[in-house]
């Protein structure tokens, strides 16, 4: 039941951040380099707000174990939206 309430926060978290992100245009690095533009921020949003429903039917419905597997499914989601904002290291030769 936790991992559910977990998931809900963390998916509604990162949608909110995904919309914040989806109304200004994103800089260099993560708009020409990684390919982080409005429409991506705004997938990454929609997927979000999927998971935050799948977790709250999750809790209303006391689905334990669909709540785990979710959460381990969402955190990798979390984490590759996360790691879109790591800027590359410098080279050298610039």
């Amino acid at each position: 039941m936790m991992y559910s309430i977990a998931g809900l926060v963390l998916a509604l978290g990162v949608a909110a951040a995904a919309w914040r992100h989806s109304r200004r245009a994103g800089g260099f690095y993560d708009a020409q380099i990684y390919g982080m533009d409005r429409a991506m921020h705004r997938r990454y949003c929609t997927i979000s707000l999927g998971f935050a429903a799948f977790f709250a039917l999750a809790y209303a419905l006391h689905l334990y174990g669909a709540g785990i597997g979710a959460l381990t499914l969402y955190v990798l989601v979390a984490v590759f939206y996360a790691s879109s904002f790591l800027r590359g290291a410098a080279d050298a030769d610039e």
